[in-house]
């Protein structure tokens, strides 16, 4: 068994830091592309307050 035991203290650090990467990761991801939609959101609201065509 203490095989087994050292085998999971060798990888859980290295799990434990690629989970947190992926959840960082994932949390940019999400932020940027809610900032993307704001932002477009915005964008047309000005573009149809001046009159402007909108993008699409």
């Amino acid at each position: 068994m203490n095989a087994w035991q050292g085998i999971v203290w060798a990888l859980a650090p290295t799990v434990l830091v690629g989970l947190v990467f992926w959840w960082v990761m994932a949390a940019i991801l999400r932020a940027d592309r809610t900032e993307r939609k704001v932002y477009a959101k915005i964008e047309a609201e000005e573009r149809a307050k001046r009159g402007l065509p909108s993008k699409n």
